[in-house]
């Protein structure tokens, strides 16, 4: 063998677990395996996981925070306004350099998995060309999964599905759409059914921004379902955002949840987002904003969360960590219960993971030995403590390390350090 890590705990409950790779895969799993290696690393009962996985984000506009300006009111409205003054400002140099930054950011977050939508709104399609450019230098690290976004709307703006053909043509993996953002709802379910009729005819994904408003009655995740089960596209198909479900009568979410599950479409959440940009409208009681996580889990919907922004028109804060999400995402959802925050531990890992479609994801045999050893021993400590990432590995070898956090104290009868782990 290559690499083996010894006495890991795994994110199933499983303790003192050794981790046997060879080359680019993981060769065994199990209690003090009888394997030699080039290698050996003790993990001193740290969580041993999958690495995390983004399945929402934004590369092109990521870490332009300021340029041309500040969203001053903080909507979601002022944020589409304000890409729309970049996106003739864009250079290509530019939105690589901050693309592969934030990728580095990711790495070092243990973050080896994204999906990124890129908007095809501009004829020139110099984001695409640029984040196609990135997915291609980060090959060796990240998978940079990419959809094609009509932040303008697909019927609203003239070109945006010629442009959306031609972003598929030239390498983009997924179709993407905004149908709340049509200029009526019907324009909206015309642009969900032309959409998942092109995806179904090429047989590709689907992620639609959808429903991402505090309007009780938007209904296109209604039609989004529909289309699905009419053209055999279940299991391919995502819904982001859903914050109109927030404030849906629960009368119609009681007859909604089961379509979406009977259809076989993912909901992504986005919390840090979510949180923030939804119920900008209310003065008090004022809505948190994010889709109902529990029930669409409970009714056995796959559900992820996303970063969805870092540093750009909509949100001024983030830095790739996907434990911070999940952090918010149970605080917002009040998921604070084990199994529930088990639940969103495994909404930034293996049910992304699902979503995008990933091969040889997990800690298994035979899966791809990508692995994040935290500072921390459960799932759930992970996520109470955003933990350092001591080592992230890609394919068998090491590409990021860290230190434990610790902290040295001067104390009058106190320990000299602290650690904030329990039971340590």
């Amino acid at each position: 063998m290559d690499l083996v890590i010894r006495n890991a705990s795994l994110a199933d409950g499983r303790q003192h677990v050794d981790v046997a790779i060879d080359g680019a895969r993981i060769a065994a799993v199990g209690v003090q395996l009888a394997v030699t290696a080039a290698s050996e690393i003790d993990a001193g009962g740290d969580l041993l996981t999958a690495p995390f996985v983004d399945a929402h984000f934004h590369m092109d506009a990521t870490l332009s925070y300021g340029v041309p300006r500040v969203n001053a009111s903080g909507t979601l409205l002022e944020g589409i306004a304000l890409w729309g003054e970049l996106k003739p400002q864009l250079a290509q140099d530019a939105l690589i350099e901050r693309a592969l930054q934030y990728c580095d950011w990711a790495v070092a977050r243990g973050l080896l998995a994204i999906r990124s939508h890129v908007d095809i709104c501009d004829d020139r399609l110099l984001a695409v060309e640029a984040l196609l450019d990135v997915r291609r230098r980060v090959a060796p690290y990240i998978d940079l999964q990419l959809v094609a976004f009509p932040q303008d709307g697909l019927l609203r703006s003239a070109s945006a599905f010629e442009n959306l053909q031609r972003a598929i043509a030239m390498g983009v993996d997924v179709v993407g759409g905004i149908p709340h953002f049509e200029r009526t709802m019907a324009e909206g379910a015309a642009s969900i059914t032309l959409l998942c009729e092109f995806a179904a005819a090429r047989g590709l994904r689907v992620d639609m921004h959808c429903d991402e408003s505090d309007d009780p009655l938007s209904r296109h995740i209604e039609t989004l379902a529909y289309e699905t089960e009419r053209l055999g596209l279940q299991g391919r198909v995502a819904g982001s955002h859903l914050t109109s479900m927030h404030s849906m009568d629960n009368y119609y979410v009681s007859k909604l949840l089961p379509l979406i599950a009977e259809a076989g479409v993912a909901a992504i959440a986005n919390p840090l987002i979510n949180i923030t940009l939804q119920g900008r409208h209310d003065s008090y009681p004022k809505r948190r904003g994010m889709t109902r996580v529990p029930e669409l889990m409970d009714a056995g919907v796959e559900v992820a969360f996303g970063h969805d922004c870092v540093m750009d028109p909509w949100y001024s804060l983030g830095s790739g960590d996907m434990l911070e999400v999940a952090h918010m995402g149970l605080h917002v959802a009040q998921m604070t219960g084990q199994a529930a925050m088990l639940r969103c531990f495994d909404a930034i890992t293996a049910a992304p993971a699902r979503i995008l479609g990933l091969e040889g994801y997990g800690v298994a045999a035979g899966c791809y030995a990508d692995l994040v050893l935290l500072d921390a021993a459960s799932p759930v400590e992970a996520i109470r403590l955003r933990a350092a990432r001591r080592l992230v590995l890609r394919r068998g070898r090491i590409v990021s390390e860290a230190p434990a956090a610790a902290a040295r104290l001067s104390l009058p009868g106190r320990p000299a350090t602290v650690d904030f782990r329990l039971g340590r």
